[in-house]
């Protein structure tokens, strides 16, 4: 079958939300292009759009590489068709407080999650910009807005993405391009992420509540693509979270500290064997499905575990609030100490100069003085002066001493 709307790319839809985002595409009446490293998730998800009636194309893609990314853009249009949509989703992450975190972990970390949306980004625009027309759709977050600890790569990269998603539009717009560019910002989703994930933590990670089903960003990430509202957070706990951020960032960074470390960790603890999808990928010989392990609560705000923990974010808040204003207060106490201070400076500098300039002028006074009453200046008469000239030998008159 090959009509239909086009052809759609999907990175990082093996799992997750990509998988379901590439569900809702077929269903969209999109064929896919799947990119991911997994290949059981990978022939799975194929198998899934094809449910749909549409055609699937399964590339096995590192995403960190541009090379392999672009490689997989010209196989799917080859294969399939000329890409009208893509959809850039990889991620992946370090669950650990940045001192348990190597660089090399974090560089990872970094290139698949924030690099992945360049390379996407700039294989989708070789392609479309010169036909002038398609669809570009980069997966955000909640965490481009407000740090959280114990994710410093995968929040430092979603930030990222955000500052090069509205460059890299705003070049298109300024060009007057009909490439249309996106971004949708994730709540906390229900995905195997959190089963594979490299961690340092103790307990088992799991996404900061309320949490939704990965159907729910996918079936926004494909009205995205069909109406290209540039921006949008999904998740109304989100957009105060992220409103809040942005009225005041040092109270969401003390609610952050205070709400948002314990509360990334089940009760259960991180069993020896846990796979980590870093480098290796955990679904190359298993498929693990969109959905991970918490269905039970992925319900949103209407998720009753969520409702009771209201009460004790507010309190959170309180606290946050009051940190942030002690802040406040000591900032502005700090900056009035040191306004005093090169206050106190200046005038002692003032006083100083005033003090050499008095004692210049008395010097100056006094040998004008001595000047007018027949002196030299250094407190001779002239007439001593004279008498010591004539009374010396010859040659020695007038000898500086």
């Amino acid at each position: 079958m090959s009509t239909g709307r086009g052809i759609a790319v999907v990175t990082g839809a093996s799992a997750g939300v990509g998988r379901a985002t590439a569900v809702e595409l077929a269903r969209a009446g999109f064929d896919v292009a799947l990119l991911a490293r997994g290949h059981a998730g990978l022939e799975a998800a194929a198998e899934d759009v094809r449910r749909e009636g549409r055609r699937a194309l399964a590339v096995p893609t590192d995403v960190a590489e541009f090379a392999e990314v672009d490689r997989a853009a010209t196989r799917a249009e080859e294969e399939l068709g000329p890409i009208t949509a893509w959809v850039n989703d990889a991620m992946t992450t370090v669950f650990a407080p940045l001192e348990d975190v190597t660089p090399d972990d974090f560089a990872r970390a970094v290139q698949v999650t924030f690099l992945g949306q360049v390379w996407g980004t700039m294989a989708a625009l070789a392609r479309m910009r010169p036909r002038d027309e398609g669809t570009i759709v980069n997966v955000g977050s909640a965490l481009a807005f407000i740090g959280i600890p114990l994710q410093s790569a995968y929040c430092s990269s979603k930030f990222a993405c955000r500052g090069f998603y509205e460059s890299v539009r705003a070049e298109l717009l300024h060009e007057g391009s009909h490439v249309r560019m996106a971004m949708v910002h994730l709540p906390a989703v229900n995905t195997p992420q959190f089963d594979w994930c490299k961690t340092s933590l103790p307990k088992h990670p799991q996404p900061v509540p309320p949490i939704y089903q990965p159907e729910v960003p996918a079936r926004a990430i494909v009205e995205a693509v069909l109406t290209a509202k540039p921006s949008r957070v999904l998740g109304a706990w989100n957009k105060l979270l992220v409103a809040a951020a942005q009225v005041a960032p040092n109270l969401g960074n003390h609610y952050a500290a205070i709400g948002a470390w314990e509360s990334q960790m089940t009760d259960e603890p991180v069993r020896p064997d846990r796979p980590v999808d870093l480098r290796t990928p955990v679904d190359d010989a298993h498929d693990h499905g969109a959905h991970g392990q918490f269905d039970a609560r992925a319900k949103g705000v209407r998720d009753p575990s969520f409702l009771k923990s209201l009460p004790t974010a507010a309190d959170n808040f309180v606290r946050a609030a009051c940190r942030a204003g002690a802040d406040s207060v000591r900032a502005r106490r700090e900056a009035a100490a040191l306004r005093g201070g090169a206050a106190l400076r200046g005038r002692a500098l003032r006083g100083g100069a005033a003090l050499r300039g008095a004692a210049a002028r008395r010097r100056v006074t006094g040998g004008e003085g001595a000047i007018a009453a027949g002196g030299t200046g250094d407190g001779r008469v002239a007439g001593e002066g004279r008498a010591a000239s004539e009374g010396a030998p010859e040659g020695l008159a007038g000898r500086p001493r």
